[in-house]
């Protein structure tokens, strides 16, 4: 350690002093600005179950990780999901698949159910799969379009 630092303690410190202009002379009277008020205002905050919320795009985004075996796009741009609620950190998620015979129409409700579920601030994932509407090409997002050739 070296010797030659010394530690001073103070107890108080002086306020730097104020900047003063004398020689400004403006006496005009302020006008007032009417977009103060309006530029104050604030938009509310999305809720975190809300479209635009943190949670519900988290839910999302872990939905956009899931790949059908198939069609090397995400279930989320295939249009497979039809519809996400939050509600208390209780997540049901309504999706179809792209026909009654594929291969993981056992497992893929699990996965999904899985990744939802290990989202921070999701208690609780359920997962219902509905065959109405039927699943057509025309769900998918212009992303998948473009990723599969469509476009």
């Amino acid at each position: 350690m070296n010797e030659n630092i010394r530690i001073q303690e103070v107890d108080s410190v002086e306020k730097p002093p104020k900047a003063r202009v004398e020689s400004a002379t403006d006496t005009s009277e302020r006008k007032k600005d009417y977009l103060d008020g309006f530029l104050a205002q604030k938009p509310p905050a999305p809720a975190q179950s809300e479209p635009d919320g943190d949670l519900y795009e988290a839910v999302i985004a872990a939905l956009k990780e899931i790949y059908d075996p198939e069609i090397p796009v995400n279930i989320y741009d295939l249009g497979l999901i039809y519809n996400v609620e939050i509600n208390d950190g209780h997540a049901v998620v309504s999706m179809t698949l792209t026909t009654p015979n594929c291969p993981v129409a056992e497992s893929m409700p699990g996965e999904v159910e899985l990744r939802v579920g290990a989202v921070p601030g999701i208690g609780d994932a359920e997962v219902n799969l509905v065959w109405e509407p039927a699943w057509s090409p025309a769900n998918m997002t212009d992303e998948a379009r473009l990723e599969l050739g469509m476009l």
